[in-house]
């Protein structure tokens, strides 16, 4: 039975890589952004970093004012990133534990040994009226430490399940169902992403039953390239509503 139950957030970021490997402003992520969400996608994600690699601060500003959907804006609370979030005030803000020089995210926080720093950064986050997504792996006591330091939400990273899948799709989704229900049962809404794509994004969505969003991005530019932006966020959005 179809359903709509999760989101689909659809991460920009490599469409910036693009238009930055030239210079200018081809491809347009304004206008790429709009047509995604007339596309159907429910959301937009983007993930700038401190050197500006794909995504700048200017088109965050930017994006705030166009896009119509939910924006969710992904990165490491930094002085400069909390100064620009408190400035756009998206929908929902993903922390993300990256160091300054990472090619893309590849860990969840440990809130226990940072719970301090993340509780004030929460406070001052809901305060300014945003969401608040913190990007996790499965441990239980990581779920358990985005609930004491007061997150809406945890994101599952779920590089993991992409690189078992093919092997043993059941028991590379088990621990995602065991920390989906885990932080459903603390009240917190379950976001996933992290190398979700046409092959294995319907498993994963029929397998967790709290998920409520998924935030994908390199997959989905990709898988553009060969059937087309339109097509492709549908085929996306097919994968979810059919789970």
């Amino acid at each position: 039975m179809k359903n709509n139950r999760v989101s689909l957030s659809v991460n920009i970021n490599k469409i910036a890589t693009i238009r930055n490997a030239r210079g200018g402003n081809v491809p347009d992520v304004l206008l790429a952004a709009q047509r995604i969400e007339s596309f159907g996608a429910q959301g937009i994600t983007v993930h700038p970093r401190p050197d500006e690699r794909h995504i700048t601060y200017s088109d965050v500003y930017n994006l705030s004012k166009i896009v119509t959907t939910e924006f969710n804006v992904e990165g490491y609370p930094s002085p400069d990133f909390l100064k620009m979030v408190e400035d756009v005030k998206p929908h929902q803000v993903t922390l993300v534990p990256d160091p300054p020089g990472v090619l893309t995210s590849n860990a969840g926080w440990d809130t226990l040994t940072h719970a301090s720093f993340l509780k004030d950064v929460i406070a001052q986050l809901k305060a300014g009226g945003m969401r608040t997504s913190v990007f996790v792996d499965t441990d239980l006591k990581m779920i358990d430490g985005a609930v004491e330091i007061g997150a809406d939400r945890i994101e599952l990273y779920t590089e993991s399940y992409a690189v078992n899948f093919h092997n043993d799709k059941a028991a590379a989704v088990q621990p995602f169902s065991l920390a989906a229900a885990h932080g459903a049962g603390l009240g917190l809404k379950i976001n996933a992403g992290h190398d979700l794509d046409l092959a294995n994004l319907k498993f994963f969505a029929a397998s967790i039953p709290e998920l409520v969003e998924v935030s994908i991005g390199h997959a989905l530019i990709s898988d553009a390239l060969y059937y087309g932006l339109e097509n492709t966020v549908q085929m996306y959005l097919r994968q979810l509503h059919e789970a």
